[in-house]
């Protein structure tokens, strides 16, 4: 692929680097040889049990707390939308089994989060895979407040804060359809619970689930 001069420039001033370890890699942003080795891990999700009951099939690209978290955090909290074709990458290395959904639906963020960031993350990050597998992306869900942050708090106290967060936006079009869902990571659960819950409610013929990073195995 050949390279603008503004790129070839950035890249003689200052050299492109692994996210993960900082060492020198070919194209900005991507993860070197090593710690894409160390880190791409795909593997099935073995579920919390509200959430088994909803999803049919569930997978991770890479572990979170000893894998991707530093990388999702800045993608999430840093903003740094060039980690995106890492990202992208690990995806396809994957060679996750092709789950021919219908519909991608992104767990959503509260639009005044959503303003802030400038991006969806669930979204931003299969995008461009979703778009190689044929695969639409579709709006299904919408938040309807902010929630706090649920890690650390008592699984009665997560069920509380996520009670009426969300809502189908798109109710006619997951209809007796194949709806995969799609976040950045899996961590307690209850976020998508109450997502796939929804959608299952919503009349959703089957859910699989696919998240960027997960230390559940």
């Amino acid at each position: 692929m050949a390279h603008s001069p503004v790129s070839l420039l950035l890249d003689f001033l200052f050299p492109p680097r692994c996210p993960l370890c900082r060492a020198y890699v070919e194209t900005r942003g991507t993860l070197c040889a090593a710690c894409r080795q160390m880190v791409l891990r795909p593997h099935r999700l073995a579920l919390p049990p509200a959430l088994a009951a909803l999803v049919h099939e569930a997978w991770a690209v890479a572990p979170y707390h000893e894998g991707l978290q530093p990388v999702i955090r800045a993608l999430k909290y840093g903003r740094k939308r060039a980690l995106l074709p890492a990202f992208h990458t690990l995806l396809v290395a994957a060679g996750l089994p092709l789950l021919r959904a219908d519909f991608a639906v992104p767990v959503p963020l509260h639009a005044a989060r959503e303003r802030e960031r400038g991006f969806n993350q669930a979204e931003a990050i299969f995008h461009a895979y979703l778009a190689a597998q044929q695969i639409p992306i579709l709006r299904a869900l919408a938040r309807t407040r902010p929630t706090p942050p649920l890690y650390g708090l008592a699984p009665h106290e997560r069920k509380a804060a996520l009670r009426g967060a969300f809502a189908l936006a798109e109710p006619i079009a997951i209809r007796s359809r194949h709806i995969l869902l799609i976040d950045d990571i899996l961590t307690t659960g209850a976020t998508l619970t109450a997502c796939a819950h929804l959608l299952k409610k919503g009349g959703a013929a089957r859910i699989d689930l696919l998240v960027l990073a997960s230390d559940h195995a």
